[in-house]
């Protein structure tokens, strides 16, 4: 029996460690893992050389709506469905398997960081999960896009269809310009 302990604990451990690399906040950890806060704070001040991050989570639907975030956000929703419907994939696993697969297909820039942070896709999944944000097919090229679930959905088109005017217009584009200019 303590045997057992032994192992749930280091696999917890384990677990931690790998939400931690994939750039986890300690709500997220406390959510998922079942080590004590005094626990997760050594084990993450240990990997990163410093205190995590403070502040709230997320808690609007409202980032994950608008044009560049949609496009990084359905990307990973879609991989996560995916992996739930078909490769058997369920809860942190999932996600965590769902993250690395999208970093895979969009890696940040050298030293810069993601657009989609582990713990944003951690919260689009309870969103999805709690019926706040859908997956909806764009009427012209039948991908799937998040969207909101209580919005009128009949007719949409995703922003890769019919991109905003503005979009892609970021200083770092006008910088990358002058630069080639």
């Amino acid at each position: 029996m303590c045997k057992k302990s032994v192992v749930s604990d280091a696999q917890e451990i384990q677990l931690a460690i790998e939400l931690i690399n994939l750039g986890a906040r300690l709500q997220l950890l406390e959510t998922e893992v079942s080590l004590s806060r005094e626990r997760l704070l050594k084990l993450y001040k240990e990997l990163k050389g410093m205190s995590p991050p403070k502040g709230m989570l997320p808690f609007s639907t409202d980032w994950f709506l608008t044009w560049q975030p949609n496009i990084h956000s359905s990307l990973f929703l879609n991989i996560h469905s995916f992996l739930v419907q078909h490769a058997g994939a369920s809860g942190i696993h999932a996600v965590m398997k769902a993250y690395q697969l999208y970093l895979e297909q969009m890696p940040p820039e050298p030293g810069q960081e993601p657009l989609l942070s582990l713990t944003r896709a951690w919260t689009l999944v309870r969103f999805a999960g709690s019926k706040m944000l859908e997956l909806k097919p764009c009427g012209k090229c039948q991908g799937k896009f998040i969207v909101n679930a209580m919005d009128l959905n009949g007719s949409y088109v995703c922003g890769l269809c019919h991109m905003p005017s503005r979009a892609g217009k970021t200083k770092k584009a006008k910088d990358a310009e002058a630069l080639a200019a």
